[in-house]
């Protein structure tokens, strides 16, 4: 039996890590988004913040080449809670819009893109699932990195989010 996961199942999944990692962030200052995101190969990232700022701005980004816009720039938004947050609920109100008024028959219509230095066809279906994918993995690792370092970060695993039903507190635990 085939078994799927809607775009929305997946935008929900996201906004509900967003809330918690926004209170995280919230609870403990501006100083929690300057956390070092440690030695990596291609230097992007310095910090936790940088990499906030990277998962809301690619998001973005997706939307703006889908909808033949011009790029948004990363690096024009601060890497100050407030402005990340503001700018992820931008972005994902787009992100949004976008999906709500795309032609239902254009999902696999697949499309030269340019990302970074490689030139892809890919259906718009596959790159709103990468948008999705792309954050949740990223959360990991900021989740991850935090946690190396001493901080106390609680469940964000999907199987403790409200989407799709049932109840994590179920038996008393989570």
């Amino acid at each position: 039996m085939p078994v799927s996961v809607s775009l929305h199942e997946l935008m929900e999944f996201t906004e509900w890590e967003r809330d918690r990692w926004q209170a995280w962030f919230t609870a403990r200052g501006e100083h929690a988004l300057q956390t070092s995101f440690g030695a990596h190969g291609d230097g992007r990232f310095a910090t936790v913040g940088d990499v906030v700022r990277h998962v809301f701005a690619a998001e973005k980004r997706y939307v703006e080449r889908l909808s033949g816009r011009p790029l948004t720039e990363q690096a024009a938004v601060p890497i100050a809670f407030a402005a990340l947050f503001q700018f992820g609920r931008q972005s994902r109100k787009e992100l949004r819009e976008f999906v709500v008024a795309f032609p239902a028959g254009q999902w696999d219509t697949p499309a030269e893109h340019t990302i970074l230095t490689h030139t892809l066809r890919l259906t718009p279906r596959k790159i709103i699932v990468h948008v999705l994918l792309h954050e949740i993995r990223h959360w990991a690792q900021i989740a991850t990195v935090l946690r190396l370092g001493g901080e106390k970060v609680e469940m964000h695993d999907f199987l403790f989010s409200p989407v799709m039903g049932g109840d994590p507190r179920a038996g008393g635990r989570a």
